[in-house]
C-alpha cells in the first residue's frame, strides 16, 4: 500500500513539474503587453507597414496593446511621441520612417527601440554599420533599388532630363538625393531638384519643374508620398510621365510605372524583429533587415496612363509586372 501512495505521489509531482516547465518555456506573449508604434505621416504606404507590425505580433502569440501615434510631418511632435512612449514604459517603441525612428532612439535608451523602412540607418545616426543593432536599437530598411528604377524609365519613357523632389529636413531624404546624384550622372540624364518641408509644399514644387523635365522620380520619401495626388494632377495634366520608388499608394493609377517592396511585408519583417527581441533577443545582436527577395516587391504599369502619354511599355516589363492599371481597373497577379 504504502509503495503505491509513493508510485501516486511521485506521478503527481512529475505532473506538477511539466505542467511548470511547460509554463515557463511560453513566450512573455502570454501576459498582456504596450506597444508604442509613431509613423512620420498617415499615408496608404505607412499604414499598411503599421498594420502588418501589428498582426505579425499577434500571428507570434504576443497580446499586444498598440499605441498608434502620427507625427503629422512634424519633428517636435516625433519627439513629443518618443517621450510619451518612454513615460508609459511600453514593451517596445517602433519607429516607422527616419525622423520618428531617430526621435525614439534620443529620447529612449532602456527599453527597445525598433526603426522601420529607414533608407540609410547609419546616415541616420541609428546604428553605426548594417551587420548589427547599436544597444538598445534595432531595424529594417527601405533600401530600394534606385539605379535600376531610373534605367528602366529612361528605357521606356526616353527620359533626357529628370525631375526630383526631396525633403531638405529628412537625413532619409538627402541619402536618396545623392543616390538620385550619382545614378544620373552615371547615365548621361540631367537632374533638376526642388526640396520640400511639408506637404503643403508638393503642389508648387511640382508646378515649378514640371515644364522644365521629361518625367518625375519619386523615392520613398514619406512627406512626398503623403501628397502623391498632387504629383499625379500637376504631371498628368502636363502630359509628363511618373515613376513612383513605391506601389502602395499609386494603385488608383496616373503614375506610369511603380516599382518597390510590399510595405506591409515589411511590416511583417519589422514585426518579427519586435517578437524576436520581446521573446529575449538582444537588439544589438540583429543585424538590418533588407527585403530582397522578389515575392516581396511589387511592379506595376498603368496602361491607361501610358497610353495617355503615348508610351508602348515593352513586353519583357509587362510580363514582370505583378499590378497592371487598364481601364480605370488594377489587376493583380
Amino acid at each position: 500500500m504504502k509503495r503505491v501512495l509513493k508510485s501516486a505521489i511521485l506521478g503527481c509531482l512529475v505532473l506538477v513539474l511539466a505542467a511548470a516547465c511547460s509554463q515557463s518555456k511560453k513566450p512573455a506573449a502570454a501576459t498582456r503587453i504596450k506597444i508604442g508604434i509613431s509613423k512620420i505621416v498617415p499615408h496608404p504606404a505607412l499604414d499598411a507597414c503599421e498594420q502588418g507590425i501589428q498582426d505579425q505580433l499577434k500571428a507570434r502569440g504576443f497580446d499586444a496593446v498598440f499605441d498608434l501615434q502620427s507625427a503629422n510631418g512634424d519633428p517636435s511632435t516625433a519627439a513629443q511621441i518618443a517621450n510619451k512612449f518612454k513615460n508609459d514604459k511600453v514593451a517596445a517603441a517602433v519607429g516607422i520612417a527616419t525622423p520618428t525612428a531617430q526621435a525614439l532612439a534620443n529620447a529612449i535608451k532602456d527599453i527597445p527601440v525598433v526603426f522601420s523602412v529607414v533608407t540609410d540607418p547609419v546616415g541616420a545616426g541609428l546604428v553605426s554599420g548594417l551587420d548589427r543593432g547599436e544597444g538598445n536599437v534595432a531595424g529594417m530598411s527601405d533600401a530600394i533599388p534606385t539605379a535600376d528604377h531610373i534605367a528602366m524609365f529612361k528605357e521606356i519613357a526616353g527620359i533626357k532630363t529628370l525631375g526630383y523632389i526631396y525633403t531638405g529636413s529628412e537625413a532619409n531624404s538627402i541619402s536618396a538625393l545623392e543616390l538620385v546624384e550619382k545614378t544620373c550622372k552615371a547615365q548621361g540624364i540631367a537632374l533638376i531638384t526642388q526640396a520640400i518641408n511639408t506637404s503643403a509644399d508638393i503642389r508648387q514644387a511640382a508646378e515649378a519643374i514640371v515644364n522644365r523635365v521629361d518625367g518625375i522620380y519619386m523615392t520613398t520619401d514619406n512627406t512626398v508620398f503623403s501628397a502623391v495626388a498632387a504629383i499625379i494632377q500637376v504631371f498628368g495634366n502636363a502630359k509628363k510621365p511618373i515613376f513612383a520608388g513605391d506601389v502602395t499608394g499609386i494603385r488608383d493609377g496616373g503614375c506610369l510605372i511603380g516599382s518597390g517592396f510590399n510595405y506591409y511585408k515589411a511590416g511583417i519583417a519589422t514585426g518579427n524583429i519586435v517578437a524576436d527581441i520581446l521573446e529575449g533577443k538582444k537588439p544589438a545582436d540583429i543585424p538590418v533587415k533588407f527585403l530582397t527577395e522578389p515575392s516581396e516587391s511589387d511592379l506595376f504599369i498603368d496602361l491607361d496612363n501610358a497610353k495617355m502619354l503615348g508610351i508602348t511599355i515593352p513586353q519583357k516589363y509587362l510580363s514582370q509586372a505583378n499590378m497592371i492599371f487598364e481601364n480605370r481597373t488594377l489587376t493583380e497577379k
